[in-house]
């Protein structure tokens, strides 16, 4: 009961909270244009309206074409269930989820990069390539940060970190944390496709990545690749705010009413950190492509210096 209770919980609350995180972030960046925006439920009306027309695919693409937005989609699902937004419902861990974690976006990640080249289109190309070199430059990052957490918390189960991170006295004033705290922030920007890596919001065939892969797609496909995206972007924010500002352990109830107060605590650090996100993206501009390997280099030098630090400071 316990177990089912915990999924029911997961997915509610990530694809019910996913697109809201999208909609701050466009909101915060509008208003620093003194612009009004679209309204904060902008994404929600967005996927009602797709998933209300039906796809148009086209003549040469394979069956990988049709497919890959349900890939995409149950991939995001599936990592979001191994990375809890409340520690008061205890899942179903398995030691080695932060390495699974990361391949199970590596496995929708390889289907998106296929299904790009299965048109035939020339933007879609062009963006899986860029895509893939993105991908490859950043997975170190995110491996040598995580394990640090892992290292230290004596567990590669992600519900286990966390519980070891309630029991650290402020965890963001320690060096070790500090730097995985950095490095997984600028993983965040590299891997949801956001300035300065990405601008999702462009359609200049010169700097589009994301969106050029996605480009094909439309209706009820180009629903479940949005949605996808959304759910990846908002796991990547609750591994940041869940195990460097854990909450649950100044809960003193239990039952129902803790985890409503969890879930309440857990959507401010969401928004706060959407906010945060977007307040980088409009302090910089859009990187050239070959500077990006420069972004990635500095989120692996921080983990990895993370990395050192917790040998320096006695393990």
């Amino acid at each position: 009961m316990i177990e089912a209770t915990y999924i029911i919980v997961q997915i509610f609350v990530i694809i019910l909270v996913a697109p809201l995180v999208n909609g701050i972030i466009k909101k915060v960046k509008a208003l620093t244009q003194k612009r009004k925006g679209g309204p904060l439920l902008q994404m929600y009306f967005d996927l009602f309206k797709m998933f209300g027309k039906t796809a148009v695919v086209s003549d040469v693409s394979s069956w990988i074409f049709r497919v890959t937005p349900y890939i995409v989609f149950s991939t995001a699902v599936a990592a979001a269930l191994m990375v809890p937004v409340t520690t008061l419902i205890k899942p179903v861990w398995y030691p080695g989820d932060i390495i699974m974690l990361v391949y199970i976006f590596a496995l929708g990640r390889f289907f998106m990069m296929l299904a790009a080249l299965d048109t035939g289109s020339t933007f879609g190309g062009m963006g899986a390539s860029r895509e893939a070199m993105i991908s490859s430059l950043i997975e170190p990052s995110i491996l040598v940060s995580l394990i640090t957490v892992g290292l230290i918390a004596k567990s590669t189960a992600v519900y286990q970190i966390m519980i070891f991170m309630q029991d650290v006295n402020n965890p963001l004033i320690h060096p070790v944390y500090i730097m995985a705290f950095c490095a997984l922030f600028i993983i965040i920007i590299a891997e949801t496709s956001r300035i300065p890596v990405d601008d999702p919001g462009t359609h200049l065939e010169l700097t589009m990545v994301h969106e050029a892969m996605v480009l094909e797609y439309s209706g009820r496909s180009l629903a479940l690749m949005e949605l996808g995206a959304a759910i990846k972007q908002l796991v990547f924010i609750t591994l940041l705010v869940n195990i460097f500002i854990p909450h649950d352990q100044i809960i003193g109830l239990t039952g129902f009413g803790a985890v409503g107060i969890s879930l309440l605590i857990y959507l401010i650090k969401v928004v706060l950190a959407s906010i945060l996100i977007a307040i980088a993206e409009v302090s910089t501009v859009k990187l050239r492509l070959f500077s990006i390997p420069n972004l990635a280099a500095l989120s692996f030098i921080l983990c990895f210096i993370g990395f050192l630090q917790y040998f320096v400071f006695g393990g």
